[in-house]
């Protein structure tokens, strides 16, 4: 990787799947205002299938990936359960290997240090 690009970010995604836009947008803005998530990507149309009480079950969803410090994924899970509608939300902490370093700066200054 070049000098313009770090790898090893101290990034994480935290991906979770919500039942509409209004719950994710709700979270998302949330989170960003509380200093927790520099960004939050929301994908909406997602559809989902799965097994949930013994039954087949299929849905629509949106899925929000939050862009955090690694070090802020306790206290975020923490927010994001509060705000979360579902009775078992999945919250998924997945690693950035790297990025961009001016996009890494700018995120550094979104969120708690």
């Amino acid at each position: 990787m070049s000098d313009a690009t770090q790898t090893g970010s101290e990034f994480v995604f935290i991906y979770t799947p919500l039942p509409d836009m209004g719950a994710a947008e709700a979270m998302a803005r949330a989170l960003v205002d509380a200093r927790l998530a520099a960004c939050v990507n929301i994908y909406p149309g997602i559809m989902s299938v799965y097994e949930w009480k013994g039954e087949a079950e299929t849905s629509v969803e949106v899925v929000a990936f939050v862009k955090t410090r690694r070090g802020l994924v306790d206290e975020t899970l923490a927010a994001m359960r509060k705000l979360h509608p579902y009775e078992v939300p999945a919250f998924l902490v997945l690693p950035i290997e790297g990025g961009n370093e001016d996009y890494l700066t700018w995120a550094r200054g979104q969120v708690k240090s």
